[in-house]
């Protein structure tokens, strides 16, 4: 809530002509939360730091991969995602991966994570441009952020 607080404090006084980073954030709510307040621009290790650690980011919410109630889950990470790992393994075989201490596991979940923060952008953008930012936000804000 401080940062928010103080990015909608700083933000006036920005160059309107300049472009807004954030360095270091965050979560997809964090970014769906800057962009709202007038950010552009982030960089963050949290994509790739949590799919290391088994956390893999969906449009319904967060999953610990490494949670038993996946050992037979023949879903797809996301099935609202198009990813390659969405599209070729199940949620039971990256589980095991990890269980397995394979090197693939985390690969795979980095993958995962980049390509669903890369589709979290595309999707803000085109809300932006298309003048539907607040309901892009209302609607996916609670999801994004939910543990699941």
């Amino acid at each position: 809530e401080d940062m928010y607080r103080i990015i909608s404090a700083v933000e006036p006084y920005a160059p309107a002509d300049k472009i807004r980073y954030l360095m270091g954030v965050g979560t997809p709510g964090n970014i769906i939360e800057a962009v709202y307040r007038g950010v552009d621009l982030f960089d963050c290790v949290m994509p790739s730091r949590n799919a290391r650690h088994g956390h893999l980011n969906t449009w319904s919410g967060i999953i610990n991969i490494k949670n038993a109630k996946y050992e037979r889950d023949e879903r797809p990470i996301d099935p609202a995602c198009g990813c390659p790992v969405c599209r070729s393994f199940s949620r039971a075989y990256l589980r095991h991966l990890f269980k397995a201490e394979e090197m693939l596991a985390m690969r795979l979940a980095v993958m995962h994570n980049l390509w669903f923060y890369n589709t979290l952008m595309e999707r803000i953008r085109d809300a932006l441009d298309a003048g539907e930012y607040a309901a892009f936000r209302e609607e996916y804000l609670p999801r994004v952020e939910a543990k699941i």
